[in-house]
């Protein structure tokens, strides 16, 4: 296990090793890489964060280079690190430090590449749950996450509920809508399509990036909402209306583009296919003849739901649903929701608007008076 200590922030950075993980699938992996963050007091109460689809364990970060949540998260922070201390792991299958297509096969010392296996949400947390013990923790206060990682904190309390405290889950259902899956399926087909994908056993140094960088401005559309888009650039024009086709006419488009670009300097291709296809088959129904209520029934714990106006990915009308039935399961369920006009981004900024929930439900779970 290597560790890595920041002084200025208290929090580490480190690779715990797990010999060996089967995986749902059947599959399994040896000598499983897993990243992780800690930060805050030490021995505070122990608080797991699930990142979301193409975020990492750098929850807080350092001074110099803040985490993606380091506003939620910090000393005196809605998440308080005086308080808590706050446990982030990189998921597997990722291009973050964790075990993926990107790391080696111990077996043939070549990279996994597109022949990594088929990754679930459920081994995610599986894999977590096993590096957590490494790290000498066994229960948690809480579990909190936000789209994926809201779908991997209700895999938390559905397979460990007796290791769980409560959980907060934010921008996230029981599963994704068809609606969803139907922009995973263009983002697939942009990469796939690459005349560079060879099979995801593409060069190293010349990967399908414009397949990627595609995929991600589909991704983009349906995180922020209509509205802030159309607040935002206002049909601004970069130099006039534009005379041909590949010519960047708006700065909607503009937009878009330098998210593609950015994005393939950070990401993996093989790894956004891989956590796609596990956002894709996540459903706590699955393989169950239990009905989702029945399957909740051993979730006796608080769960507080925050949703976001304009979710496009995950509605508030959904979120609801899900909340009543953890509550007609028995689990004291809470749900929120928040008025933005930045959609399913929204559990990424704003903090002022919902941190104060995610304080209390970490204090007094599942506030009365918001109760399901």
């Amino acid at each position: 296990m290597t560790v890595r200590q920041d002084k200025k922030t208290d929090s580490q950075t480190g690779t715990v090793i797990l010999e060996e993980v089967t995986l749902e699938s059947g599959r399994v992996l040896r000598q499983v890489e897993t990243a992780y963050e800690r930060a805050g007091r030490k021995n505070g109460t122990p608080v797991v964060v699930c990142h979301a689809l193409t975020g990492n364990h750098h929850t807080v970060g350092t001074e110099e280079r803040p985490g993606w949540w380091r506003g939620l998260i910090h000393e005196g922070g809605y998440v308080d690190l005086n308080e808590h201390e706050v446990f982030t792991f990189n998921v597997i299958g990722g291009c973050s430090g964790s075990a993926g297509p990107l790391t080696r096969n111990p077996d043939s010392g070549a990279q996994y590449r597109s022949d990594f296996p088929f990754i679930s949400v459920r081994d995610m947390v599986h894999v977590q749950k096993a590096a957590l013990e490494k790290l000498g923790i066994t229960s948690i206060h809480a579990v909190l996450g936000g789209s994926l990682g809201g779908m991997q904190a209700l895999e938390w309390v559905t397979l460990y509920p007796e290791r769980v405290g409560q959980a907060v889950i934010l921008a996230a259902t029981s599963s994704l809508s068809d609606y969803g899956m139907a922009y995973n399926a263009i983002a697939r087909k942009a990469i796939t399509d690459d005349p560079k994908w060879n099979g995801g056993h593409y060069a190293a140094n010349d990967p399908p990036v414009n397949g990627l960088a595609l995929a991600r401005m589909t991704g983009m559309i349906t995180y922020r909402s209509g509205s802030l888009f159309n607040q935002r650039f206002h049909r601004e024009t970069k130099h006039g209306p534009g005379q041909s086709h590949d010519e960047v006419a708006y700065q909607v488009e503009s937009y878009l583009l330098y998210q593609g670009d950015k994005f393939t300097k950070r990401f993996d291709a093989n790894s956004y296919l891989y956590l796609l296809k596990a956002m894709d088959s996540h459903d706590l129904e699955r393989e169950s003849e239990e009905t989702l209520q029945e399957r909740l029934a051993p979730v006796q714990l608080p769960v507080t739901f925050i949703s976001f106006t304009g979710d496009l990915l995950y509605p508030p009308e959904e979120m609801k649903r899900l909340a009543e039935t953890f509550a007609k399961a028995g689990a004291k369920a809470a749900f929120f929701e928040v008025d933005t006009v930045f959609g399913h981004d929204g559990f990424l900024t704003e903090y002022s608007k919902w941190g104060d929930i995610v304080r209390s439900a970490l204090e007094k779970p599942a506030e009365e008076g918001k109760a399901i």
